[in-house]
This record gives C-alpha cells, sequence and structure tokens, in this order.
C-alpha cells in the first residue's frame, strides 16, 4: 500500500512540475521577453525608465562608512 501511494505522488509531482514548466514558458513567450542570445539578460518592451540609485541621505551616509 505504501508503494502505491509513493509511486502515484511520485508521478503526480513529475506531471505537475512539467505542467508548471511549460506554462511558465508559454508567458514568457506571450508577453515579449526574449532571453536566448542575450547573454542572460531579459529585454522587454518597456518604456519606463529604470532608477537603480537616488540620491539620499542615508545612501550618502552609507557610502561615507563603506569607503
Amino acid at each position: 500500500m505504501q508503494d502505491q501511494r509513493r509511486s502515484f505522488l511520485k508521478k503526480t509531482l513529475g506531471a505537475s512540475a512539467v505542467v508548471a514548466a511549460v506554462g511558465v514558458s508559454a508567458i514568457a513567450n506571450e508577453s515579449g521577453v526574449t532571453i536566448a542570445g542575450s547573454n542572460g539578460v531579459v529585454k522587454g518592451k518597456s518604456k519606463k525608465k529604470e532608477i537603480l540609485y537616488k540620491k539620499t541621505a542615508n545612501w550618502d551616509a552609507y557610502y561615507h562608512a563603506a569607503v
């Protein structure tokens, strides 16, 4: 009985992992995101400007302490 349960769980988890992988790849293809040939960098079609750093007093204190 235990072996039947274990084999059932293995089959179900394997199938759900395959379905999840297919779903994620379909969503990525649908959204216009390209990964292939870009050295791992994901490029999209967003027109928003990406802000990585905003000068604040806290950042100044952090950088002065680090140096």
